[in-house]
């Protein structure tokens, strides 16, 4: 079985390219990576594909994602309540991070009755 360590990257080019270059790509001996650029031309079905098959996968660890691209798929978002793997929400360049908009943020607060 295999381990958890991998990082997957679900985002916009440019948010991917860099995690990229800084090292986490990876694809497997079945053709399969652990990032997934989005852009306006993706269709929602094949992004909510994509972070259903991440979160199945054993190798993977944490799912990095936009968050102006998990608003597209929020309810799957807020619906992830396993540990593993791991989501966390990032900013882009051209979207800033909404601490307001962050499922994980969210039960954090409500656990300490904010």
């Amino acid at each position: 079985m295999a381990t958890r360590n991998l990082i997957a990257v679900i985002g916009d080019e440019d948010t991917v390219t860099g995690l990229l270059l800084a090292g986490i790509g990876h694809v497997d001996t079945q053709q399969r990576s652990n990032f997934f650029i989005v852009d306006s031309k993706t269709p929602t079905a094949k992004l909510e594909e994509t972070f259903g098959e991440y979160k199945r996968r054993k190798d993977i660890a944490i799912i990095l994602i936009n968050q102006h691209v998990a608003e597209t798929i929020r309810p799957l978002i807020d619906a992830h309540n396993e540990a593993y793997p791991a989501l966390l929400e990032i900013p882009s360049k051209d979207h800033p991070y909404d601490p307001s908009k962050d499922s994980v943020l969210k039960r954090v607060q409500k656990l300490f009755g904010e």
